[in-house]
């Protein structure tokens, strides 16, 4: 059936078979000699380079297309290629129709000239050998010639329609004849070979044809499926994908999945049963925490309900509130040059720094100011030893020109430091805080709204002749007593200066301290080793009356006195002599008395004795006639000590804290840490709560007893040791005196609010007083009732500051 349709699809006579057969022969002869000046073995019309033939074979065949006198070919030969044009003339048409529609890309302009022709040319002979048996001996001959080129191009035509078939019906059953077997191997190994590898037989697979930017560039145009043609790189062959591999690859590009069969939204398959067991697997009751509220998340939603309440956290309202209010924020695109780049590898890389440009003095060929005179020159070879004081590291020298410049014989050297700069130094971002001076000082007062305070000098008390070394004043303010080294206690009238009395003493006076009881007339002295109890006679004569008669009787007790007491103090009545002095009772210690100081009711007071190791400390009682030694520790070498104005307190400072001891329950309440190297001494504060500290190294500290166990303040105003302290009873004021001869008066005040801290403001500097023996001021001691201020100094004067 086959064989009658080629028949009549050739409808010529023999004239026009001949005539077919002597074009084809010229357009082979002209195909040839193409080949031959081209050099090129390979058929021209091959554009896939499919064909599975070895190049020897090529060579042979298309020797015998050249030779047309080749007349010997034996009987075998012919019965083949006349078996093989019968399978040619029995193809289909189909076959015929599907190498018509073969793309540009799988054929060149030879195929499409002689392609139809080839045909014909094989469908006549063909048709002549079966109708006509007695043909001539040339047209035998053209006959074999003609066989043997129909062989090759049915070769080429057998791997095109393989191709096509394969990639047209998705039929890849037979891939294997045409599969690279070079593995996953990097292509461009065969980029200097003419083949791309090896089929499934061993045989080369020929690289395509190659093509130019222009023929790309052409073939883009005129094939208008070129956007879906790819190539193969394993077999160079190009492809062509279908609307389904077109839309499968859209699938999966939009993320979708690739098969559109697959129902995303299919009813959800219940591999386990919802239905709920009416019997529990676990036989245990739940937990507590599992039908309880979470504490968690309690403490979370307070957290969160806090920080919406303070304003730490904005609702969404409220910041696109806040966004709406901000201007619009502009910004660099691109960083400019004059900024550092950012290193993703080192956080916050800072750049080394870049050498600096060299200047006039290192040309070679510099001006003449640059160069150096003999004085010059002299000073830079005198900076030998520290050659970073010169101005310059060189000696500049001038050349004629630049061939006769030596070479530097430093340049080794400098090189091998720069790099030693560069990576021995460290380089950090160091944050620059600019504070204005006047940020730094705290916003205080005017003095002027702090008025009154102590502003001028007085009056002068002057009597003594040695340094005094204490002060005080009675509770109403119209006497002061003063203690001298020159062995005499001085009774003085302040309002007029004038020295009421003088009572002669056998020791140095280091402390005197009056009686807070303004029912009693009394004077606490600390001379030497004695404490006496002294009725100065002065004021009331009913009080100085009413303390004697107390006095003058010793009271009989029945307790008895402990052998460690006895013998650290003894209670003595006074002489006849003594007596008419003023004394009313003589206490005498073991070792020297430094200081004395009453309780706020006037019955109990303290002595201290530095010397005394853990009977440094005594308490007695006028009433009783007796006295107690309240530590049997020493705590270290104590210094002062002083009682709370309202609470059963006892401030003992040693060299360097301050101990509170509570009376009543014996035992110690808190540790004040000085974080100084000698305390001197201290004054407690008319409300208890607060206490000022004096130093040897200068200092003066406030501590708030309610705040912490450190000082509040530290004042550091003096320049030598600070001797002297005091708080003003009504007024808020406190004074400090040192060595170096000055007075500062200050305002200290204390609000009643707790939340707000004290108030501490330098007002005044006082210096009048004279220095003897590099001592300045001594005691400072503040008026009662008025914003005076008394100071002893060691020039033996006494002097009040008034406002």
């Amino acid at each position: 059936m086959p064989k009658e349709r080629l028949k009549r699809k050739i409808s010529g006579s023999e004239k026009q078979v001949e005539d077919v057969l002597e074009k084809q022969k010229e357009e082979d002869e002209d195909e040839n000699l193409w080949n031959v000046v081209n050099d090129d073995e390979e058929d021209s019309s091959d554009s896939d380079g499919d064909i599975e033939e070895s190049e020897e074979e090529f060579k042979i065949e298309s020797d015998d297309e050249n030779d047309e006198d080749h007349s010997n070919t034996d009987d075998e030969e012919e019965e083949e290629e006349e078996e093989e044009e019968d399978e040619e003339a029995e193809t289909d048409d189909d076959e015929d129709l599907s190498e018509k529609t073969v793309g540009n890309g799988l054929r060149d302009e030879s195929d499409v000239d002689g392609s139809d022709n080839d045909k014909i040319s094989d469908s006549n002979i063909d048709n002549s050998k079966h109708n006509n048996d007695s043909t001539n001996q040339k047209k035998s001959k053209n006959t074999k010639k003609q066989g043997l080129k129909n062989k090759i191009n049915e070769n080429k035509n057998e791997t095109k329609t393989v191709i096509e078939d394969e990639y047209a019906d998705y039929d890849t059953s037979d891939e294997e004849d045409i599969r690279n077997t070079v593995g996953n191997i990097p292509m461009n190994w065969y980029d200097e070979y003419r083949h791309l590898g090896y089929d499934w037989d061993g045989n080369k697979i020929l690289k395509p044809e190659g093509q130019d930017q222009l023929d790309a560039f052409l073939k883009r145009i005129d094939d208008p499926d070129f956007w879906r043609t790819v190539k193969d790189p394993q077999t160079g062959q190009e492809v062509k994908l279908t609307d389904e591999d077109v839309k499968l690859i859209r699938r999966i590009q939009g993320q979708k999945i690739p098969d559109e069969t697959f129902d995303e939204y299919a009813p959800w398959i219940e591999w386990f049963t919802s239905e709920v067991m009416k019997t529990p697997i676990r036989k245990f009751p739940e937990h507590k925490r599992s039908f309880l509220p979470s504490k968690y998340e309690e403490k979370k939603v307070e957290k969160l309900a806090r920080a919406l309440k303070m304003g730490w956290i904005k609702t969404k309202e409220e910041q696109d509130k806040l966004r709406a209010k901000k201007e619009p924020q502009f910004y660099m695109l691109w960083q400019t040059d004059d900024q550092a780049d950012e290193m993703r590898r080192i956080y916050k890389h800072i750049p080394a720094p870049k050498r600096h440009l060299p200047g006039h003095a290192e040309s070679y060929n510099p001006p003449a100011e640059y160069l150096f005179d003999e004085k010059e020159l002299k000073q830079w070879n005198k900076l030998k030893d520290s050659p970073w004081k010169r101005k310059l590291h060189f000696v500049p020298q001038k050349f004629d020109s630049l061939r006769k410049v030596p070479a530097y014989s430093r340049y080794i050297k400098e090189r091998f430091l720069r790099c030693l700069d560069l990576y021995l130094c460290p380089r950090a971002i160091k944050m620059k805080l600019t504070i204005e001076p006047e940020a730094l000082v705290p916003k205080l007062p005017s003095p002027r709204d702090l008025q009154p305070f102590p502003t001028v000098l007085s009056l002068e008390y002057v009597g003594h002749s040695d340094m005094i070394r204490t002060i005080d004043t009675d509770k109403t303010g119209q006497y002061l007593v003063s203690g001298s080294d020159d062995c005499t206690v001085k009774i003085w009238e302040i309002n007029t200066g004038r020295c009421l009395k003088t009572i002669q003493t056998d020791a140095v006076i280091r402390s005197v301290k009056w009686c807070p009881n303004s029912s009693l007339s009394l004077i606490l002295v600390a001379s030497g080793n004695k404490v006496i109890l002294l009725n100065p006679h002065v004021g009331d004569t009913l009080v100085c009356n009413k303390t004697d008669a107390v006095l003058k009787d010793a009271p009989t007790t029945d307790i008895i006195i402990s052998e460690r007491v006895r013998t650290t103090v003894e209670w003595r009545e006074p002489e006849e002599d003594e007596y008419a002095k003023g004394y009313r009772a003589v206490l005498t210690h073991f070792k020297e008395v430094t200081q004395v100081t009453w309780h706020g009711r006037g019955d109990y007071f303290a002595c201290v004795m530095p010397d005394g190791q853990n009977r440094s400390v005594l308490i007695g009682q006028v009433s009783k006639r007796r006295s107690q030694l309240p530590f049997s520790k020493p705590k270290g070498l104590v210094q002062c000590v002083l009682f709370h104005p309202s609470k059963p307190f006892l401030f003992v400072a040693t060299q360097r804290h301050v101990r509170i001891y509570d009376l009543m329950k014996q035992m110690l309440v808190k540790k004040l840490l000085t974080n100084c190297k000698w305390i001197s001494t201290m004054d407690i504060h008319p409300g208890g709560d607060n206490l000022l500290v004096a130093t040897y190294d200068r200092k003066v500290l406030w501590f708030d007893l309610d705040l912490s166990t450190k000082p509040y303040q530290t004042l550091r105003l003096h320049g030598t040791a600070v001797r002297g302290v005091s708080f003003h009873k009504r007024y808020p004021l406190f004074a400090s005196g040192s060595d170096d001869k000055s007075l500062i008066i200050s305002h200290g005040m204390v609000y009643n609010d707790l939340m707000q801290n004290p108030l501490i403001v330098p007002l005044k500097r006082l210096q009048n007083h004279k220095s003897a023996n590099d001592f300045g001021i001594f005691d400072v001691h503040f008026h009662p009732l008025q914003p005076w201020v008394f100071t002893s100094g060691a020039d033996g004067t006494i002097k009040l500051y008034s406002n």
